[in-house]
């Protein structure tokens, strides 16, 4: 009995870890969603794919269309509080809006270096 608690406290502590942010609304028809590991294990794995299909459902409901605008992942080594983490910011939109295009995503700078003029 013991060895069971045991287990299930080390479970419960572990999967407390994990996040997940649901969706956020972020301005009129734009979101973000993200979903983090509780642990290093599981790796990036199919977590962006759920998140993709949760925000492709969302829209749906709305009887709009997926847009997505940005992606952002974290990278290995996946230790020390650094775990797998995707967010996805996206827009649902009509199906003739001007804005639903072939997503022309870029990773977003890690580095933003500002020029100014005297």
């Amino acid at each position: 009995m013991k060895k069971f608690v045991g287990i299930a406290v080390i479970s419960l502590a572990v999967t407390a870890c994990a996040s997940h942010t649901g969706i956020v609304q972020m301005g009129q028809d734009t979101y973000m969603i993200a979903k983090q590991q509780a642990t290093g294990f599981p790796g990036l794995g199919n977590m962006k794919a759920e998140i993709i299909g949760e925000a492709s459902r969302h829209c749906v409901g709305l009887g709009k269309e997926l847009q997505i605008v940005s992606t952002q992942e974290t990278q290995p080594p996946y230790i020390l509080g650094n775990y797998p983490r995707s967010e996805i910011q996206f827009m649902c939109l009509a199906a003739g809006d001007r804005e639903l295009q072939r997503p022309k995503l870029q990773k977003t700078p890690d580095t933003v270096i500002e020029v100014r003029k005297p």
